[in-house]
């Protein structure tokens, strides 16, 4: 070709693959398979079930209301044996879905203090044994805490270390450790949340997603879309802008699922387009019978959308 080096010949021919590739489903991008199903489990945190009675009687009404599992504390309260929570479960027929890091806040992954990391780490490796015990497959962690003393860098260097270390222990259970997008001035973008787990480079090692947490940042959809498969798990909350603007930041979680600034329709789009068909976990005011029962009935209507 008169005037065409072997470079622009390259050049040309890559630029045109690349939109060929746009242009066509099944190159570029992988396109929802119009066979595909929205399949979600729901449960809620152990925390927002009041019915009276012991804890077989609270996972049975769970179970009437329509749930189909549950997010525990670990380490497990001594008011909540082991055994307890495994006879309750059998007996009701609700599963485990997974175990929440009790101490991620009290004792941060990390605090300046070597020994107290030390301590976190220990009870990150007891959550994740007791999850494998209670059947569930993922601990939420609450990385790290940025404050005054306590700077960005350091928590994300400490954090990753203590993770790291307890990765074998996740190998060993078969247990996912899934970090939560919260409010500790710590990882406050998808793109900064990916380049923290590619920095780890673990399959048991990814996010657990919570909706309402970011409204008053960002849109939740753009969170699912990059994070996309290292969402292990998901929370769900709403979150109104207007209350937090004129009550405070907090108020904006005094809001009805369903009846916030969430757009359901674009955040399930969004789970479609990444394949989520995991579990979602309420983590709002919880109640009696008729409360978990509205609650079920609110979250299928909101996968409906």
């Amino acid at each position: 070709m008169p005037g065409t080096t072997r470079r622009d010949f390259l050049l040309r021919t890559a630029t045109a693959a690349a939109l060929l590739a746009a242009a066509t489903p099944g190159m570029g991008q992988v396109p929802i398979s119009p066979t595909w199903k929205r399949v979600f489990k729901k449960a809620v945190v152990v925390s927002m079930i009041t019915v009276k009675g012991n804890l077989t009687d609270k996972f049975k009404a769970l179970k009437a209301a329509g749930f189909d599992g549950v997010q525990m504390d670990s380490p497990l309260p001594t008011s909540m044996p082991m055994k307890e929570v495994l006879a309750a479960r059998d007996a009701s027929g609700i599963e485990i879905e997974g175990a929440i890091d009790a101490t991620h806040w009290s004792i941060p992954l990390s605090d300046p203090d070597p020994k107290k990391r030390e301590r976190a780490l220990a009870d990150l490796k007891t959550a994740l044994h007791e999850c494998k015990e209670m059947g569930g497959g993922s601990v939420l962690l609450v990385p790290g805490v940025v404050n005054r003393t306590t700077a960005y860098d350091d928590v994300w260097k400490r954090s990753q270390e203590v993770i790291r270390q307890a990765i074998p222990t996740a190998e060993e259970t078969k247990v996912k450790i899934a970090i939560e997008n919260v409010w500790n001035q710590f990882i406050m973008s998808p793109m900064e949340a990916v380049r923290y787990l590619e920095e780890i480079n673990h399959p048991l090692v990814g996010w657990q997603f919570d909706i309402g947490n970011v409204v008053t940042y960002g849109w939740p959809e753009q969170w699912i879309r990059i994070l996309g498969k290292r969402i292990f798990r998901v929370h769900l909350k709403d979150f109104s802008r207007k209350k937090r603007d004129d009550l405070g930041l907090r108020k904006g979680f005094d809001v009805e699922l369903g009846e916030g600034d969430v757009d359901w329709p674009a955040v399930m789009k969004a789970f479609d387009d990444i394949r989520y068909d995991g579990w979602c976990t309420a983590e709002v005011d919880g109640g009696d019978e008729k409360r978990l029962k509205f609650l079920a009935q609110r979250i299928d209507s909101l996968f409906a959308k």
